[in-house]
């Protein structure tokens, strides 16, 4: 579940008590959850405890208290998600899901969410048979939805029945395979790989307020990720510090520093295909100052070392059948130095750009670049828009 993005919808049933445990367990399988409550809820679980475990704001009200403007988060969170698990589904909250109704978040959200959703019923056995939930779950299984069975036992009430919440575990296993199951429907001609793309600039702080960095946008890592996923593939996108919107059906994972990104993409060496567009910093400062160097008129000396080279401890370790893609920005003895660093790292192609080029390099709408292949091809594409480019790329070296 690394990366994964699961929305979570408590509704209020005493059951919601459960709910802590599973945000737990999506977290500790690397999700990110969000979580949104109906009203009634917060009776059952405090928001408090539910953002502290989710490490998110948590959403009950369409509309803010602060009136920011942001009213409109019931759509992009149900354009974020990789999967809704609506947990405990009451009976009032399947009656608002089946008939359309909007008024809390939940409900919102179940009307904009793109995503499959997971509807996990509790309440008294008699509700739970009765006509009406059993009609409204059929009409919800009908357009798409996945319907966990209430489990037999005692129940709040006293009564012993079909009711109960399914436990926290048994809703994580049953929400892994929903996302592993829409993995592997997806079709294109990389239907079934697994991409790996980088994609920004990397910051090495010097004090707590100043860093080395970069003039790295992201954006052509980012557009050869959503190409990646318009081919069908299974992609994921370690990004460094950028204000890019995250392409469609992609997981995107945030990092800053050079060490950070080395991490992230350690957690997924197994990639089919890997792209390695990041421009990471090259060096770091030795000592990080814990407050603000002030200017007191004296030159000042920073020492620096090198960071992690994360291309070629991946060209070291690469395994038979994996394609590793890197990016080379050469000012000077290009062709040269590209192909220095495609032998040295082990890479089976290498894709060139000259920031000094108009219409090429970063913070651009186009690029300009030159492929290499470690089987001696040389391929130069003319200026054109980076989606563009991305698409030639994919279909060169795929």
């Amino acid at each position: 579940m690394t990366a994964r993005r699961i929305l979570l919808g408590v509704s209020g049933g005493i059951a919601a008590y459960k709910t802590a445990e599973l945000v737990r367990l999506f977290k500790k399988a690397g999700a990110e959850v969000k979580v949104v409550m109906t009203p009634d809820a917060t009776r059952f679980v405090t928001p408090l405890t539910m953002g502290t475990l989710s490490e998110n704001e948590v959403f009950i009200e369409i509309f803010p208290e602060n009136e920011s403007g942001s009213w409109t988060k019931h759509v992009s969170l149900g354009l974020w998600a990789d999967l809704f698990v609506v947990a405990p589904a009451t009976a009032q909250t399947l009656s608002k899901l089946a008939s359309g109704a909007c008024d809390s978040m939940l409900t919102a959200v179940a009307l904009t969410a793109r995503c499959p959703s997971l509807l996990c019923p509790a309440m008294d056995h008699d509700m739970y048979v009765h006509a009406a939930t059993s009609n409204n779950l059929e009409t919800l299984r009908a357009r798409g939805a996945f319907v966990m069975e209430a489990e037999f036992g005692e129940l709040a009430s006293g009564l012993v029945g079909q009711g109960r919440l399914p436990e926290p575990q048994a809703i994580f296993d049953r929400a892994l395979e929903i996302l592993k199951a829409a993995s592997l429907a997806k079709t294109g001609p990389l239907a079934g790989k697994k991409v790996l793309v980088t994609a920004g600039p990397t910051r090495e702080a010097i004090d707590p307020v100043r860093y080395i960095s970069n003039h790295s946008t992201g954006t052509m890592g980012y557009e050869l990720a959503r190409s990646a996923a318009r081919r069908g593939a299974d992609v994921v996108l370690v990004s460094g510090p950028t204000s890019l919107e995250t392409p469609k059906d992609v997981r995107r994972i945030d990092v800053v520093t050079a060490a950070e990104m080395h991490q992230a993409v350690k957690e997924h060496v197994d990639a089919d295909i890997v792209i390695m567009v990041a421009a990471v910093a090259d060096y770091a400062a030795a000592t990080v100052s814990t407050s603000k160097i002030k200017k007191d008129g004296s030159n000042r000396t920073l020492q620096l070392e090198p960071t992690v080279d994360i291309l070629a401890s991946l060209g070291a370790s690469k395994s038979s059948g994996q394609l590793l893609v890197g990016f080379a920005l050469e000012t000077d003895n290009q062709v040269e130095n590209a192909t220095d660093k495609l032998n040295r790292k082990n890479l089976d192609w290498i894709i060139l750009n000259n920031p000094k080029e108009d219409g090429a390099g970063f913070g651009t709408g186009t690029n300009r670049v030159t492929l290499l292949s470690k089987q001696g091809k040389v391929i130069e594409l003319p200026k054109m828009p980076k989606d563009e480019v991305a698409e030639a790329i994919l279909e060169l070296v795929s």
